[in-house]
Protein backbone atom coordinates (compact mmCIF):
# COMPACT_ATOMS: atom_id res chain seq x y z
CA UNK A 1 0.00 0.00 0.00
CA UNK A 2 3.01 2.13 1.25
CA UNK A 3 4.92 1.32 -2.58
CA UNK A 4 2.00 2.29 -4.32
CA UNK A 5 0.94 5.18 -2.73
CA UNK A 6 4.66 6.39 -2.93
CA UNK A 7 4.33 5.01 -6.63
CA UNK A 8 1.34 7.31 -7.13
CA UNK A 9 3.09 10.63 -5.85
CA UNK A 10 6.27 10.28 -7.98
CA UNK A 11 4.35 10.30 -11.15
CA UNK A 12 2.00 13.04 -9.82
CA UNK A 13 4.93 15.44 -8.99
CA UNK A 14 6.66 13.87 -11.69
CA UNK A 15 4.27 15.07 -14.38
CA UNK A 16 2.88 18.30 -12.71
CA UNK A 17 5.24 20.58 -14.90
CA UNK A 18 3.15 19.66 -17.77
CA UNK A 19 0.10 20.82 -15.89
CA UNK A 20 2.01 24.05 -15.77
CA UNK A 21 2.98 24.14 -19.35
CA UNK A 22 -0.63 23.82 -20.20
CA UNK A 23 -2.36 25.97 -18.28
CA UNK A 24 -0.09 29.12 -19.51
CA UNK A 25 -0.96 27.47 -22.85
CA UNK A 26 -4.67 28.26 -22.26
CA UNK A 27 -4.59 31.08 -20.30
CA UNK A 28 -3.83 33.26 -22.69
CA UNK A 29 -6.98 32.90 -24.94
CA UNK A 30 -9.35 34.32 -22.30
CA UNK A 31 -6.92 37.08 -21.30
CA UNK A 32 -6.30 38.20 -24.55
CA UNK A 33 -10.03 39.43 -24.95
CA UNK A 34 -9.71 41.72 -22.23
CA UNK A 35 -5.77 42.32 -22.04
CA UNK A 36 -6.76 45.06 -24.94
CA UNK A 37 -9.44 46.81 -22.73
CA UNK A 38 -5.71 48.30 -20.20
CA UNK A 39 -3.12 47.51 -22.86
CA UNK A 40 -4.12 48.24 -26.58
CA UNK A 41 -2.82 45.65 -28.21
CA UNK A 42 -2.63 45.52 -32.64
CA UNK A 43 -2.96 42.25 -34.55
CA UNK A 44 0.88 41.71 -34.83
CA UNK A 45 1.27 42.64 -30.81
CA UNK A 46 -1.48 40.29 -29.93
CA UNK A 47 0.60 37.57 -31.74
CA UNK A 48 3.96 38.78 -30.37
CA UNK A 49 2.60 38.40 -26.71
CA UNK A 50 1.32 34.78 -27.23
CA UNK A 51 4.03 33.76 -29.15
CA UNK A 52 6.81 35.37 -26.58
CA UNK A 53 6.45 32.26 -24.29
CA UNK A 54 7.65 29.65 -26.89
CA UNK A 55 10.79 32.35 -27.72
CA UNK A 56 11.67 31.82 -24.01
CA UNK A 57 10.71 27.82 -24.65
CA UNK A 58 12.86 27.53 -27.30
CA UNK A 59 15.74 28.31 -25.01
CA UNK A 60 14.47 26.49 -21.80
CA UNK A 61 14.44 23.39 -23.84
CA UNK A 62 17.82 24.02 -25.71
CA UNK A 63 19.70 24.46 -22.26
CA UNK A 64 17.67 22.05 -19.70
CA UNK A 65 18.49 18.70 -21.48
CA UNK A 66 21.95 18.88 -21.38
CA UNK A 67 21.54 20.52 -17.66
CA UNK A 68 19.77 17.93 -16.39
CA UNK A 69 22.05 15.59 -18.15
CA UNK A 70 24.59 17.12 -16.05
CA UNK A 71 23.01 18.07 -12.85
CA UNK A 72 20.49 15.43 -12.65
CA UNK A 73 16.07 16.13 -13.77
CA UNK A 74 15.34 16.62 -9.96
CA UNK A 75 17.58 19.93 -9.24
CA UNK A 76 16.15 20.97 -12.46
CA UNK A 77 12.48 20.88 -12.42
CA UNK A 78 12.82 22.29 -8.88
CA UNK A 79 14.61 25.46 -11.01
CA UNK A 80 11.89 25.36 -13.60
CA UNK A 81 9.20 25.75 -10.83
CA UNK A 82 10.61 28.76 -9.55
CA UNK A 83 10.69 30.26 -12.80
CA UNK A 84 7.04 29.99 -13.44
CA UNK A 85 6.27 31.66 -10.81
CA UNK A 86 8.15 34.73 -11.54
CA UNK A 87 6.79 34.59 -14.51
CA UNK A 88 3.06 34.60 -13.08
CA UNK A 89 3.95 37.45 -10.71
CA UNK A 90 5.50 39.49 -13.86
CA UNK A 91 2.76 39.30 -15.69
CA UNK A 92 0.03 39.53 -12.77
CA UNK A 93 1.46 42.96 -12.32
CA UNK A 94 2.63 43.93 -16.28
CA UNK A 95 1.84 47.69 -16.95
CA UNK A 96 2.35 47.68 -20.21
CA UNK A 97 3.21 45.24 -23.55
CA UNK A 98 7.21 45.41 -23.06
CA UNK A 99 6.48 43.59 -19.28
CA UNK A 100 4.03 41.56 -20.88
CA UNK A 101 6.19 39.94 -23.59
CA UNK A 102 9.24 39.99 -21.00
CA UNK A 103 6.65 37.70 -18.35
CA UNK A 104 5.84 35.72 -21.28
CA UNK A 105 9.02 35.27 -22.30
CA UNK A 106 10.54 34.17 -17.88
CA UNK A 107 7.10 31.64 -18.23
CA UNK A 108 8.36 30.20 -21.60
CA UNK A 109 11.92 29.30 -20.27
CA UNK A 110 9.79 27.16 -17.73
CA UNK A 111 7.63 26.03 -20.53
CA UNK A 112 10.89 25.05 -22.42
CA UNK A 113 12.31 23.18 -19.58
CA UNK A 114 9.17 21.08 -18.92
CA UNK A 115 8.98 19.93 -22.21
CA UNK A 116 12.30 18.44 -21.82
CA UNK A 117 12.50 17.60 -18.61
CA UNK A 118 8.91 15.46 -17.84
CA UNK A 119 9.23 13.25 -20.55
CA UNK A 120 12.23 11.99 -19.54
CA UNK A 121 11.87 11.72 -15.59
CA UNK A 122 8.45 9.90 -16.15
CA UNK A 123 9.70 7.84 -18.98
CA UNK A 124 13.25 7.13 -16.71
CA UNK A 125 11.10 6.40 -13.74
CA UNK A 126 8.28 3.87 -15.40
CA UNK A 127 8.98 -0.02 -16.06
CA UNK A 128 8.51 -0.89 -19.54
CA UNK A 129 5.18 -2.54 -19.60
CA UNK A 130 3.73 0.14 -18.18
CA UNK A 131 6.08 3.02 -19.58
CA UNK A 132 3.46 4.40 -22.64
CA UNK A 133 0.72 4.45 -19.85
CA UNK A 134 2.41 6.68 -17.50
CA UNK A 135 4.72 9.07 -19.74
CA UNK A 136 1.41 10.24 -21.33
CA UNK A 137 0.70 11.29 -18.00
CA UNK A 138 2.73 14.69 -18.72
CA UNK A 139 0.09 14.80 -21.88
CA UNK A 140 -2.64 14.61 -18.98
CA UNK A 141 -1.60 17.06 -17.11
CA UNK A 142 -1.00 19.65 -19.77
CA UNK A 143 -4.92 18.49 -20.96
CA UNK A 144 -5.64 19.70 -17.59
CA UNK A 145 -3.50 22.65 -17.12
CA UNK A 146 -5.68 23.70 -20.19
CA UNK A 147 -8.78 23.19 -19.18
CA UNK A 148 -8.05 24.36 -15.24
CA UNK A 149 -6.86 27.83 -17.21
CA UNK A 150 -10.20 27.61 -19.45
CA UNK A 151 -12.33 27.72 -16.25
CA UNK A 152 -10.37 30.12 -14.41
CA UNK A 153 -10.96 32.18 -17.56
CA UNK A 154 -14.37 31.75 -17.58
CA UNK A 155 -14.64 32.40 -13.74
CA UNK A 156 -13.36 36.13 -13.95
CA UNK A 157 -14.59 36.76 -17.65
CA UNK A 158 -17.66 38.54 -15.70
CA UNK A 159 -14.93 41.14 -13.90
CA UNK A 160 -12.54 40.78 -17.06
CA UNK A 161 -9.67 39.90 -14.29
CA UNK A 162 -7.39 39.18 -16.91
CA UNK A 163 -4.42 39.62 -13.93
CA UNK A 164 -5.60 37.03 -12.06
CA UNK A 165 -6.24 34.95 -14.95
CA UNK A 166 -2.28 34.89 -15.41
CA UNK A 167 -1.08 35.08 -12.28
CA UNK A 168 -3.14 31.99 -10.65
CA UNK A 169 -0.31 30.12 -12.63
CA UNK A 170 1.86 30.91 -9.52
CA UNK A 171 -0.05 28.54 -7.23
CA UNK A 172 0.66 24.88 -8.82
CA UNK A 173 4.28 26.27 -9.54
CA UNK A 174 4.49 26.53 -5.32
CA UNK A 175 3.24 23.03 -5.29
CA UNK A 176 5.69 21.71 -7.44
CA UNK A 177 8.47 23.66 -5.94
CA UNK A 178 7.20 22.07 -2.89
CA UNK A 179 6.17 18.43 -4.16
CA UNK A 180 10.12 18.28 -5.69
CA UNK A 181 11.90 18.08 -2.44
CA UNK A 182 9.78 14.76 -2.09
CA UNK A 183 10.84 13.45 -5.39
CA UNK A 184 13.55 10.63 -5.98
CA UNK A 185 16.42 11.43 -8.48
CA UNK A 186 16.30 9.59 -12.19
CA UNK A 187 17.50 5.72 -11.51
CA UNK A 188 19.40 6.35 -14.90
CA UNK A 189 21.04 9.65 -13.98
CA UNK A 190 21.56 8.00 -10.65
CA UNK A 191 23.60 5.22 -12.52
CA UNK A 192 25.47 7.29 -14.90
CA UNK A 193 27.03 9.03 -11.57
CA UNK A 194 28.00 5.28 -10.47
CA UNK A 195 25.41 5.64 -7.25
CA UNK A 196 24.05 1.94 -8.27
CA UNK A 197 22.40 1.62 -4.92
CA UNK A 198 20.62 4.37 -5.04
CA UNK A 199 19.23 3.88 -8.03
CA UNK A 200 18.03 0.42 -7.13
CA UNK A 201 16.12 1.77 -4.28
CA UNK A 202 14.40 4.29 -6.60
CA UNK A 203 13.94 1.52 -9.10
CA UNK A 204 12.01 -0.67 -6.30
CA UNK A 205 9.49 1.96 -6.11
CA UNK A 206 8.52 1.20 -9.14
CA UNK A 207 9.72 -2.15 -9.89
CA UNK A 208 10.33 -5.59 -9.39
CA UNK A 209 12.99 -7.41 -8.27
CA UNK A 210 13.61 -8.74 -11.48
CA UNK A 211 13.39 -6.35 -13.55
CA UNK A 212 16.11 -4.20 -11.64
CA UNK A 213 18.53 -6.55 -12.24
CA UNK A 214 18.08 -6.93 -15.53
CA UNK A 215 17.52 -3.03 -16.40
CA UNK A 216 20.75 -2.38 -14.30
CA UNK A 217 22.95 -5.22 -16.35
CA UNK A 218 21.67 -3.79 -19.55
CA UNK A 219 22.54 -0.13 -17.91
CA UNK A 220 25.87 -1.16 -17.17
CA UNK A 221 26.75 -2.54 -20.45
CA UNK A 222 25.43 0.89 -22.16
CA UNK A 223 27.87 3.15 -19.67
CA UNK A 224 30.25 0.57 -20.50
CA UNK A 225 31.15 2.48 -23.84
CA UNK A 226 33.08 5.40 -23.62
CA UNK A 227 31.51 7.89 -24.93
CA UNK A 228 30.64 11.41 -24.16
CA UNK A 229 26.73 12.94 -24.79
CA UNK A 230 28.46 15.00 -27.91
CA UNK A 231 30.11 11.96 -29.13
CA UNK A 232 26.70 10.16 -28.96
CA UNK A 233 24.21 12.64 -30.01
CA UNK A 234 26.67 13.23 -33.61
CA UNK A 235 27.26 9.51 -34.25
CA UNK A 236 25.62 7.79 -37.69
CA UNK A 237 23.26 5.26 -35.65
CA UNK A 238 21.62 8.11 -33.26
CA UNK A 239 21.02 10.41 -36.43
CA UNK A 240 18.21 8.41 -38.15
CA UNK A 241 16.10 8.64 -34.44
CA UNK A 242 16.83 12.75 -34.25
CA UNK A 243 15.27 12.61 -37.36
CA UNK A 244 12.22 10.88 -36.60
CA UNK A 245 12.17 12.75 -33.25
CA UNK A 246 12.40 16.14 -35.06
CA UNK A 247 9.69 15.60 -37.25
CA UNK A 248 6.89 14.42 -35.28
CA UNK A 249 7.73 17.14 -32.53
CA UNK A 250 7.25 19.84 -35.54
CA UNK A 251 4.28 17.59 -37.05
CA UNK A 252 2.09 18.09 -33.73
CA UNK A 253 2.71 21.88 -33.70
CA UNK A 254 2.19 22.39 -37.27
CA UNK A 255 -0.99 20.54 -37.35
CA UNK A 256 -2.13 23.28 -35.78
CA UNK A 257 -3.72 22.26 -32.02
CA UNK A 258 -1.48 25.26 -30.28
CA UNK A 259 -3.88 27.82 -32.88
CA UNK A 260 -7.23 26.15 -31.07
CA UNK A 261 -5.76 26.45 -27.58
CA UNK A 262 -4.42 29.75 -28.02
CA UNK A 263 -7.22 31.54 -30.18
CA UNK A 264 -10.20 29.22 -29.91
CA UNK A 265 -12.33 32.15 -28.40
CA UNK A 266 -10.49 34.69 -30.93
CA UNK A 267 -11.84 32.01 -33.48
CA UNK A 268 -15.70 31.25 -32.27
CA UNK A 269 -16.17 34.99 -31.76
CA UNK A 270 -15.28 35.93 -35.64
CA UNK A 271 -17.71 32.78 -35.84
CA UNK A 272 -20.38 34.65 -34.02
CA UNK A 273 -20.42 33.70 -30.84
CA UNK A 274 -20.17 36.07 -28.10
CA UNK A 275 -17.19 36.39 -25.51
CA UNK A 276 -19.06 34.57 -22.31
CA UNK A 277 -19.94 31.58 -24.81
CA UNK A 278 -16.59 31.49 -26.65
CA UNK A 279 -14.77 30.79 -23.52
CA UNK A 280 -17.45 28.21 -22.29
CA UNK A 281 -17.37 26.63 -25.77
CA UNK A 282 -12.91 26.33 -24.94
CA UNK A 283 -14.44 25.05 -21.54
CA UNK A 284 -15.94 22.06 -23.45
CA UNK A 285 -12.67 21.42 -25.49
CA UNK A 286 -10.43 21.33 -22.90
CA UNK A 287 -12.83 19.08 -20.98
CA UNK A 288 -12.65 16.78 -24.12
CA UNK A 289 -9.00 17.19 -24.26
CA UNK A 290 -8.99 15.83 -20.74
CA UNK A 291 -11.29 12.86 -21.63
CA UNK A 292 -9.95 11.59 -24.66
CA UNK A 293 -6.02 11.90 -22.62
CA UNK A 294 -7.64 9.10 -20.54
CA UNK A 295 -8.32 7.18 -23.40
CA UNK A 296 -4.99 7.54 -24.88
CA UNK A 297 -3.63 6.24 -21.73
CA UNK A 298 -5.51 3.24 -21.74
CA UNK A 299 -4.69 1.84 -25.05
CA UNK A 300 -1.17 2.89 -25.86
CA UNK A 301 0.59 0.17 -24.38
CA UNK A 302 -1.90 -2.12 -26.26
CA UNK A 303 -2.18 -0.53 -29.82
CA UNK A 304 0.92 0.83 -30.19
CA UNK A 305 2.46 4.80 -30.64
CA UNK A 306 2.93 4.36 -34.53
CA UNK A 307 -0.87 3.20 -34.98
CA UNK A 308 -2.55 5.76 -32.79
CA UNK A 309 -0.24 8.78 -34.63
CA UNK A 310 -1.69 7.25 -38.17
CA UNK A 311 -5.31 6.81 -36.46
CA UNK A 312 -5.44 10.56 -35.45
CA UNK A 313 -3.74 12.10 -38.58
CA UNK A 314 -6.69 10.30 -40.22
CA UNK A 315 -9.09 12.36 -37.86
CA UNK A 316 -7.80 15.51 -37.31
CA UNK A 317 -7.27 15.95 -41.44
CA UNK A 318 -11.17 14.76 -41.92
CA UNK A 319 -12.12 17.03 -39.24
CA UNK A 320 -10.23 19.83 -40.11
CA UNK A 321 -11.44 19.27 -44.18
CA UNK A 322 -15.32 19.32 -42.84
CA UNK A 323 -14.70 22.28 -40.64
CA UNK A 324 -12.87 24.37 -43.88
CA UNK A 325 -15.87 23.02 -46.40
CA UNK A 326 -19.13 24.31 -43.83
CA UNK A 327 -17.10 27.80 -43.55
CA UNK A 328 -16.40 28.17 -47.08
CA UNK A 329 -20.18 27.05 -47.94
CA UNK A 330 -22.44 28.14 -45.61
CA UNK A 331 -23.23 31.68 -44.27
CA UNK A 332 -22.47 32.78 -40.96
CA UNK A 333 -25.13 31.94 -38.65
CA UNK A 334 -25.42 31.15 -34.75
CA UNK A 335 -25.88 27.29 -35.78
CA UNK A 336 -22.67 27.84 -38.43
CA UNK A 337 -20.56 29.03 -35.35
CA UNK A 338 -21.92 26.06 -32.82
CA UNK A 339 -20.84 23.53 -35.93
CA UNK A 340 -17.32 25.13 -35.77
CA UNK A 341 -17.40 23.98 -31.64
CA UNK A 342 -18.39 20.38 -32.57
CA UNK A 343 -16.01 20.17 -35.39
CA UNK A 344 -12.84 21.32 -33.66
CA UNK A 345 -14.23 19.17 -30.19
CA UNK A 346 -13.18 16.31 -33.02
CA UNK A 347 -10.21 17.89 -34.30
CA UNK A 348 -9.48 17.53 -30.22
CA UNK A 349 -10.63 14.46 -29.70
CA UNK A 350 -8.33 13.08 -32.39
CA UNK A 351 -5.56 14.69 -31.29
CA UNK A 352 -5.43 14.16 -27.68
CA UNK A 353 -6.09 10.27 -27.93
CA UNK A 354 -3.13 10.13 -30.48
CA UNK A 355 -0.64 12.97 -31.69
CA UNK A 356 -0.49 14.83 -28.23
CA UNK A 357 0.15 11.91 -25.67
CA UNK A 358 1.60 9.57 -28.23
CA UNK A 359 4.82 12.11 -29.31
CA UNK A 360 6.03 13.13 -25.56
CA UNK A 361 6.04 9.39 -24.73
CA UNK A 362 8.24 8.79 -27.66
CA UNK A 363 10.63 11.55 -27.97
CA UNK A 364 12.59 10.38 -25.06
CA UNK A 365 12.00 6.16 -25.56
CA UNK A 366 13.66 7.28 -29.30
CA UNK A 367 16.96 7.94 -27.71
CA UNK A 368 20.35 6.73 -26.20
CA UNK A 369 20.48 7.06 -22.67
CA UNK A 370 23.72 8.92 -22.58
CA UNK A 371 22.48 11.90 -24.21
CA UNK A 372 18.31 11.42 -23.68
CA UNK A 373 17.71 13.80 -21.82
CA UNK A 374 19.92 16.35 -24.62
CA UNK A 375 18.76 14.61 -27.44
CA UNK A 376 15.17 15.55 -26.32
CA UNK A 377 15.46 18.63 -25.46
CA UNK A 378 16.74 19.73 -28.86
CA UNK A 379 13.86 17.74 -30.36
CA UNK A 380 11.47 19.72 -27.67
CA UNK A 381 13.35 22.95 -29.25
CA UNK A 382 12.32 22.47 -32.01
CA UNK A 383 8.87 21.59 -31.13
CA UNK A 384 8.90 25.06 -29.14
CA UNK A 385 10.08 26.44 -32.35
CA UNK A 386 7.07 24.87 -34.63
CA UNK A 387 4.67 26.29 -31.99
CA UNK A 388 6.37 29.79 -31.99
CA UNK A 389 5.89 29.78 -36.09
CA UNK A 390 2.39 29.18 -35.73
CA UNK A 391 0.99 31.14 -32.73
CA UNK A 392 2.79 33.66 -34.55
CA UNK A 393 1.57 34.00 -37.73
CA UNK A 394 -2.02 32.12 -37.37
CA UNK A 395 -4.08 36.15 -36.14
CA UNK A 396 -2.07 37.51 -39.13
CA UNK A 397 -3.14 34.38 -41.43
CA UNK A 398 -6.57 34.42 -39.93
CA UNK A 399 -7.04 38.31 -40.58
CA UNK A 400 -5.49 37.97 -44.17
CA UNK A 401 -7.13 34.94 -45.51
CA UNK A 402 -9.69 33.75 -43.08
CA UNK A 403 -10.22 30.91 -40.87
CA UNK A 404 -11.53 28.19 -43.89
CA UNK A 405 -8.03 28.38 -45.66
CA UNK A 406 -6.21 28.12 -42.70
CA UNK A 407 -7.95 25.09 -41.42
CA UNK A 408 -7.41 23.64 -45.42
CA UNK A 409 -3.68 24.36 -44.62
CA UNK A 410 -3.53 22.57 -41.66
CA UNK A 411 -5.13 19.45 -43.29
CA UNK A 412 -2.07 19.76 -45.87
CA UNK A 413 0.35 19.35 -43.45
CA UNK A 414 -1.74 16.78 -41.58
CA UNK A 415 -1.39 14.36 -44.43
CA UNK A 416 2.41 14.92 -44.86
CA UNK A 417 2.26 13.79 -41.00
CA UNK A 418 0.83 10.84 -42.20
CA UNK A 419 3.28 9.91 -44.79
CA UNK A 420 6.42 10.58 -42.83
CA UNK A 421 5.08 8.56 -40.04
CA UNK A 422 3.76 5.64 -42.06
CA UNK A 423 7.81 5.69 -43.76
CA UNK A 424 9.98 6.83 -40.58
CA UNK A 425 8.41 6.29 -37.40
CA UNK A 426 9.59 2.61 -35.75
CA UNK A 427 7.07 1.01 -32.81
CA UNK A 428 8.79 1.33 -29.47
CA UNK A 429 5.56 -0.33 -27.57
CA UNK A 430 7.17 -3.27 -24.86
CA UNK A 431 10.27 -2.66 -25.79
CA UNK A 432 12.68 -1.19 -22.52
CA UNK A 433 14.51 1.78 -23.11
CA UNK A 434 18.09 -0.54 -23.10
CA UNK A 435 16.68 -2.84 -25.47
CA UNK A 436 15.50 0.05 -28.60
CA UNK A 437 18.95 1.41 -27.66
CA UNK A 438 21.10 -2.12 -28.51
CA UNK A 439 18.82 -2.17 -31.50
CA UNK A 440 19.81 0.76 -32.80
CA UNK A 441 23.54 0.50 -32.52
CA UNK A 442 23.01 -2.98 -33.87
CA UNK A 443 21.44 -1.29 -37.00
CA UNK A 444 24.16 1.11 -37.30
CA UNK A 445 26.96 -1.76 -37.08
Amino acid sequence: MTKNLSKGWIFFFGALGGLLYGYDTGVISGALLFINEDIPLSNFLEGLVVSSLLVGAIVGAGMSGYVSDRFGRRRVVFVIALIYIIGALVLAFAPNVSILVLGRVILGLGVGGSTAIVPVYLSEMAPTDSRGALASLNQLMITIGIVLAYFVNYAFTPIEGWRWMLGLASVPAVVLMVGVLFMPESPKWLLKQNREKEARKVMGLTRKQSEIDDEVEQMKKIEAEKESTWDVLRSKWVRPMLIVGSGIAIFQQFIGINAVIYYAPTIFTKAGLGDSASILGTVGIGILNVLMTLVAIATIDKLGRKKLLLIGNVGMVTSLAVLATILFTMQLTTSVAWMTVVFLGLFIIFFSATWGPVVWVMLPELFPTKARGAATGFTTLLLSAANLIVSLFFPILLGAIGTAWVFVIFAAIGVLAFLFVAKYVPETKGRSLEEIERDLRGHAS
